[in-house]
């Protein structure tokens, strides 16, 4: 019989720094970046706040991955939040994190990228449509853009059970070309719009911040109102740079993870929010940010009201004409396969640590003959179609992001609780700024959780709600699970 301790050592030390890189930028390159600065130029109404919203998203980031390094050189185990959470404070906090990461961020995020995907396979393949209603499930219409996400989770799935070598060589590919292709947008912006006005007109309103209201008028915004715009128009964009700590999932597959974890987090990130930066800059020169729903044309509807809220179709369109929706479909297509790809092979992991904890079903903690934990990839991708057929995961995901920041803020906080309550462990990497930019991050997360509070309560309460009912049933199951669990 393998020990707990030996099952761990089946775990495969094949990810290299570049392929650490590869699985950070991938997993944050999604479809967000093409979508929601719509809804943060709603809110903020100005080009110059808009960029602001992007590059406090950025500085947020970085510092949130600069941070984590210090954790991830002191506990480079499989788990990686999981595991600092546990450390720092109780397996009670821990079990909160991976019971939210199971039930909504990570297969409500499978379920919704999944989607996105087949829906931009539609523009190409007309079949696949919401209306082509296939069969009917009980309650439940099965339509073709579901089917296409339930064949795109399952294939992806079963891809990551053939062991961490696949899941890195098919993430390295797509996280590769979506970074390329990313830059090609950005360079195309830049040089193929010297005939276009929309960056003067942009300049006259550069710092006129105003959020759309009713009846589409635009109320001005100044003082603490802007910060609270500011605040909300963050959910999006931050939503959008999330994920790039899934690579602290696989620490204990990473070779050197002391050093290769933290710089994995920081130069892949990085390239991210520099790309992130860029492609806001490019809309802003291709699009006038303020627009009318009702405009005929991606000029007269602006960034505001870009069809769908798909503001680089848009830009793409006024710089390609007819042939933009196909490009930049074929485009998200590739960068939603590949960020799924990421988060479908980092959660499991977390999943997996749990269950040695006893937090988890036993078999989730076991480790298939590729070296990977392979129950624990099935169960996480049957929870994500189960979202993906349910329709729910939208609204889930909508309530999920206060939880991630309430987490987000919680693993900061532990580098100030780790480094007086073990202060023995070996740090190879401290985080940067300490204890001033962490102190910075945790504040800022902070102020957004209660502007979130305040202004967005219908989505911030759930999502709370999540979290907090995740309390009994740690210990409902430390009571009937015989595994015993580390207090």
């Amino acid at each position: 019989m393998v020990t707990m301790k030996e099952e761990n050592h089946l775990l495969q030390k094949r990810v290299n720094l570049f392929d650490g890189i590869s699985i950070v930028a991938g997993a944050m390159i999604g479809s967000g970046i093409f979508i929601v600065s719509a809804d943060i130029a709603r809110n903020v109404g100005s080009p110059g706040w808009l960029l602001v919203v992007w590059l406090i998203t950025g500085i947020m980031t970085m510092i949130g991955a600069i941070s984590y390094g210090e954790l991830a050189s002191m506990m480079p185990h499989v788990g990686g939040q999981y595991v600092y959470l546990k450390e720092a404070y109780h397996p009670l906090i821990g079990f909160l994190f991976g019971w939210t990461t199971f039930l909504v961020i990570q297969c409500g995020t499978i379920a919704a990228v999944a989607v996105a995907f087949a829906k931009f396979s539609g523009v190409i393949f007309p079949w696949i449509s919401e209306k082509n209603i296939l069969f009917y499930l009980g309650p439940l219409k099965i339509n073709s853009t579901m089917v296409i996400a339930i064949g795109m989770i399952s294939f992806l799935t079963w891809l990551n059970t053939k062991g961490i070598v696949t899941g890195k060589t098919v993430q390295n590919i797509f996280s590769s070309t979506k970074v390329i292709a990313l830059f090609g947008f950005i360079l195309i912006g830049l040089l193929a719009t010297k005939n276009l006005h929309s960056l003067q007109i942009n300049k006259e309103i550069f710092w006129q911040a105003g959020k759309v209201g009713p009846g589409g008028h635009t109320i001005p915004l100044v003082g603490f109102a802007l910060i609270a715009a500011i605040g909300s128009a963050l959910v999006g964009s931050l939503f959008s740079s999330d994920a790039w700590y899934s690579v602290t999932y696989i620490s204990g597959e990473v070779i050197n993870p002391k050093r290769n974890v933290p710089l994995s987090l920081l130069f892949g990130t990085l390239i991210v929010s520099v790309l992130y930066m860029l492609t806001n800059y490019v809309y802003i020169k291709v699009l006038p940010l303020a627009g009318s729903p009702d405009g005929a044309d991606a000029l007269s509807r602006g960034i505001q009201y870009a069809t769908d809220d798909r503001v680089a179709t848009s830009a793409m369109s006024v710089i390609f004409g007819d042939s933009a929706a196909i490009i930049m479909a074929v485009f998200i297509m590739i960068s939603t396969f590949g960020c799924n790809h990421g988060l479908i092979m980092a959660g499991p992991r977390v999943y997996y640590a749990m269950a040695k904890d006893g937090l988890f079903f036993r078999k989730v903690g076991e480790i298939n003959k590729k070296g990977v934990p392979g129950f624990a990839i099935v169960v996480q991708g049957i929870w994500s179609i189960l979202l993906c057929m349910s329709g729910t995961y939208g609204n889930l995901l909508d309530y999920v992001i206060f939880a991630v920041l309430i987490f987000f803020t919680l693993t900061i906080f532990s580098i100030f609780i780790l480094r007086v309550k073990r202060p023995d462990i070996p740090r190879p990497y401290k985080a940067f700024g300490y204890p001033v930019i962490p102190s910075i991050y945790i504040l800022t997360t902070l102020t957004i959780m209660v502007i979130l509070l305040i202004y967005k309560p219908d989505y911030t309460f759930p999502g709370l709600g999540i979290v907090i009912l995740g309390i009994p049933v740690f210990y409902l199951w430390k009571k009937f699970n015989r595994t015993s669990v580390k207090s």
